[in-house]
């Protein structure tokens, strides 16, 4: 029964991962629930959105500073809405799976698309994060901890290979901290808060579940991110053979230059069912000796 199993399926390949889907919560750069706090010139824009939400909380200190492209929803029926895809969405990148658990500093390291949980339960990021979609748009990265994520002074997220802030995702059991004039990449779910520490810059979203914004002097971009479609590979032609030359079926169907026909069937297919019968007729041989 196991070889007819390994049989049935000689290879298996890891689906890639679908995006987050962030429901209405897409058009929100900050997302808070309950205040949001902001010291400085803060400017708030982006194709997605660059609306602004609160809920269940209603105070939005220092918004006089903010330059934002789109709009303030303070514990209204939008607020509301955004927040409860937000849960969602925060559900969802939760229960991601397969996971890959890595240490807890991330700086320094390059990594593909996939899941990635934090060893010890938080994520920190010195230096510069690369991550590498390796060609594909669509490459999703997801980064799960139980408590916090803290970015250093000067650090960065940086994207190479098609990788896509868009396709790019924090779920943060407590609260995030990003450092001072830091660059960071993707969308961040955070439980509790978030801190944007003076002159950090954010390309995604800033999304805290129960606790507060606070932003100093930030740069907040929510981009669009639409699905790309990548090519097919074009398959090469396979020239028709010339009977009688070597390496191929001359007019009386044999094979000539020494080397055997492809077949249909991958090798390990036929390892397989070459071992699966010398089991059969081992085990037929024992019961007609039985027998006997």
């Amino acid at each position: 029964m196991s070889l007819v199993a390994l049989m049935a399926v000689p290879a298996l390949s890891m689906a890639a991962q679908p995006t987050v889907n962030l429901g209405t919560t897409s058009s929100y750069a900050v997302l808070a629930g309950q205040t949001i706090t902001n010291t400085g010139p803060t400017t708030i824009s982006g194709d997605a959105g660059g609306n602004v939400g609160i809920y269940p909380g209603s105070a939005f200190p220092g918004q006089a500073d903010v330059t934002l492209s789109g709009q303030v929803h303070i514990n209204d029926t939008q607020a509301i809405t955004a927040m409860t895809d937000l849960q969602v969405a925060y559900d969802d990148a939760a229960g991601r799976t397969p996971v890959t658990t890595i240490p807890t500093e991330l700086g320094g390291r390059t990594l593909t698309p996939g899941v990635y949980v934090s060893e010890s339960g938080t994520f920190q990021v010195t230096g510069t994060l690369t991550l590498d979609a390796q060609g594909d748009p669509n490459g999703v990265f997801i980064f799960k901890t139980d408590s916090t994520l803290i970015t250093a002074s000067g650090s960065s997220v940086n994207l190479v290979n098609a990788a896509r802030y868009c396709r790019t995702f924090w779920k943060v059991g407590s609260s995030a901290t990003l450092g001072s004039n830091s660059h960071f990449t993707g969308h961040i779910f955070a439980l509790t808060s978030i801190a944007a520490q003076t002159g950090a810059t954010v390309q995604g979203q800033l999304l805290a579940r129960n606790g507060a914004v606070t932003l100093d002097t930030n740069t907040i971009t929510n981009g669009l991110c639409a699905t790309i479609a990548t090519p097919s590979p074009t398959p090469t032609p396979t020239p028709s053979p010339t009977p009688g030359t070597p390496g191929t079926t001359g007019t009386n169907g044999t094979v000539s230059g020494g080397r055997l026909p492809t077949t249909g069937s991958p090798w390990y297919n036929v390892l397989f069912a070459g071992v699966a019968l010398a089991l059969i007729g081992a085990v037929g041989l024992k019961t007609r000796k039985t027998d006997e």
